[in-house]
């Protein structure tokens, strides 16, 4: 579903619920409440306008016209839609799919905003972010180029990885947060049944990374480990690998918790080194390709 499809849809089943719309009807009012430019609300209101639900008042101001339900409502409200799923997720997945086959792929933003049928600032907006994750580079006068997946690459981050964690760990542990480490506790407990939905939380991480408080731990992974975050959770749409992964999270949080320094340790470097089952089978493109 395009933005567009989603406001028009949204404002549509509000108006004819005849309820209280919860944003004046303006075009920047409009455009600020979806957090979108003027373009795709003028398309939505013009639509509206031709469809009847919406007129043109004195002085041009937009008006419902829709009828209000007064007293006791006979007919049963239109569900409202759920909102598109963000663009930069479906795109980061995609780039990340398309990363794993070990190319150098070539983007162009027009074609790209087509694909994804959003605008090109919007498109540019998110090829600079992937690009500030490690996983696009900009090249003059021909777009952006997709960085290719390459297994020696993931194990030498992986090797400098475990290195810098475990120095984080060692300089965080006088400033550990009991209760903050309970919390993650609770977040990283497998589900009880098979059909029961789970998303990992990897905040551990972040967190030691951060307590550690030293600045060049933290602008490694700053600026080496976007791209491969990205990588682990694209990996963590595995059930199996997600359930593991809460599994060694757990492991690591119960002897911080317990105090417990060198089980942590072990539990963690073994998390780093031993937790990428998939990502270690994908052949992706030699070091020295282009």
């Amino acid at each position: 579903m395009s933005i567009a499809t989603y406001i028009k849809d949204d404002l549509a089943a509000q108006l004819k619920s005849g309820r209280e719309l919860p944003v004046q009807l303006t075009l920047d009012s409009l455009a600020g409440h979806y957090n979108v430019s003027l373009t795709p609300v003028r398309t939505v209101v013009a639509e509206l306008i031709d469809e009847g639900l919406l007129k043109k008042g004195p002085n041009h101001r937009l008006a419902a016209t829709a009828p209000r339900h007064k007293g006791t409502r006979t007919r049963r409200e239109p569900k409202l839609p759920e909102p598109p799923r963000d663009p930069y997720e479906v795109i980061a997945s995609d780039l990340v799919q398309l990363s794993l086959r070990g190319e150098s792929i070539y983007l162009r933003e027009e074609a790209t905003a087509e694909k994804y049928d959003i605008s090109r600032s919007a498109i540019r907006n998110i090829l600079h972010r992937l690009a500030g994750e490690g996983v696009l580079d900009h090249i003059p006068r021909r777009g952006w180029c997709l960085r290719p997946f390459r297994q020696d690459d993931l194990q030498a981050f992986i090797e400098v990885r475990e290195v810098l964690e475990l120095k984080a760990l060692e300089l965080a542990r006088p400033k550990l947060d009991a209760a903050e480490l309970q919390r993650m506790l609770d977040l990283n407990v497998p589900p009880a049944s098979a059909g029961t939905s789970l998303s990992v939380d990897e905040s551990l991480h972040e967190y030691l990374i951060a307590t550690a408080g030293n600045a060049y731990i933290k602008d490694f992974f700053a600026r080496q480990g976007r791209y491969y975050w990205l990588l682990f959770e694209w990996e963590d749409h595995d059930r199996n690998v997600a359930i593991e992964t809460m599994r060694q999270h757990h492991e690591v949080l119960t002897a911080l918790l317990n105090k417990n320094w060198s089980a942590a340790r072990k539990a963690l470097s073994h998390h780093i080194l031993d937790n990428h089952p998939i990502l270690g089978q994908v052949t992706g493109s030699p070091a020295s390709g282009s």
